[in-house]
């Protein structure tokens, strides 16, 4: 019999890698799935539904992980928790591949293998494993209720016997899942949008939900797709064309929103300390890429500012700010992952190394990191 395990996420982190539904599926794999009480709390999951769901709930991390087959987080393991870890284990989570690498390589070190839900391909069948589209949809969602909420003005028209209020010009700078969302819901709140993308076909899906799109299209423009679905890095000079258009775009908007994020690099440098001063005052900013430095001049990761009368929000970690939800979409992704890899008939992990997906998202296994972008290569 396959132990599952899930323990409490650090502090700040209010999602959890497991739900009571996907606690009822993994107990119809075979599989044993330990709780560490309280896991749940911050995303209003008491332990009663996790125990009616057939988990055990135990008190401490180490009691939860001490006998863990699989070992499913939102983040990091803890140094405790990985030092009761049994180095046959796996561990499924969001390891945030680029960013602490001491903290990787003590993770390698132990010997378990390690499996970055970051790096899920972009394959139809991993669509349902997908945790940066799930958490991003909440996060592009969060962002225009958030500025909502910090702009002073209403969203939409309003025709009233004392006059008109003009609709809020929302810009959404990225149009991928988040971006997407974004001007989903900044629509459904009654807002004019306009949005831009250094991706084609990115234009498409942008007139589907009628946002104006708003860039350079030049040659360059049309080439700017990695296989993969990722926005290239562009050239200086495209970006300087680039820029000045966006310039001039967002001295007349009301709210911008940013989402641009390249894996692996700091956030490339959208709207600059100018840009931010030509808007009028009352103005709101979201920077969904402030956790890797910012999209925004002025965005202060974690923090609320105001520059000349704009509000930068570069707030972290949207997605955890709706925990029911996200948690929820969390757990179907790593479900969905780990579903394949049990041998139904002997009730035990049967992974077939090969596999794109499993290639494509180990990071260490062995004693060492493994995975070739983190070793230097492509």
């Amino acid at each position: 019999m396959i132990t599952i395990s899930v323990t409490r996420e650090g502090e700040g982190e209010t999602r959890v890698a497991l739900s009571p539904e996907t606690t009822k599926k993994f107990k119809g794999l075979g599989a044993r799935v330990v709780f560490q009480a309280g896991a749940g709390d911050r995303s209003f999951l008491p332990d009663r539904l996790f125990a009616e769901a057939g988990a055990e709930i135990v008190e401490s991390a180490a009691e939860a992980v001490r006998e863990a087959d699989v070992l499913l987080k939102v983040g990091r393991p803890s140094a405790e928790e990985l030092a009761v870890l049994k180095p046959s284990a796996i561990v499924v989570a969001m390891l945030d591949p680029f960013g602490a690498r001491d903290e990787l390589e003590a993770l390698a070190a132990k010997g378990v293998s390690a499996f970055a839900m970051e790096f899920i391909p972009r394959i139809t069948r991993a669509q349902s494993m997908d945790v940066l589209s799930s958490q991003s949809n909440l996060a592009g969602y969060k962002a225009v209720i958030d500025a909502a909420a910090h702009f002073g003005r209403a969203f939409p028209m309003m025709m009233t016997a004392a006059g008109t209020v003009p609709a809020a010009r929302v810009f959404v700078m990225g149009a991928g899942v988040a971006g997407l969302q974004a001007i989903a819901t900044a629509r459904r709140n009654g807002a004019v949008i306009s949005a831009t993308d250094v991706r084609p076909a990115a234009k498409e899906q942008v007139a589907s939900l009628a946002a104006k799109f708003i860039a350079v299209e030049d040659e360059e423009f049309k080439a700017a797709e990695t296989a993969g679905g990722y926005a290239k890095e562009m050239s200086d000079e495209y970006k300087k064309k680039q820029a000045a258009l966006i310039a001039s775009h967002i001295a007349a908007q009301d709210v911008v929103i940013t989402t641009a994020l390249i894996p692996g690099r700091p956030a490339p440098r959208l709207v600059t300390r100018e840009m931010v001063e030509s808007m009028k005052p009352g103005s709101v900013i979201v920077d969904l890429a402030a956790e890797r430095g910012g999209n925004v001049e002025g965005t202060v990761p974690g923090q609320i500012v105001v520059h000349a009368g704009v509000t930068i929000m570069g707030q972290t970690n949207l997605a955890g700010q709706v925990p029911g939800n996200a948690s929820a979409l969390y757990a179907r992704n790593l479900y969905a992952f780990l579903e394949p890899l049990v041998d139904k008939k002997e009730g035990k992990l049967a992974i077939k190394w090969d596999d794109e997906i499993i290639a494509g998202t180990l990071i260490a296994k062995d004693g060492q990191i493994v995975h070739p972008r983190l070793k230097g290569g492509a």
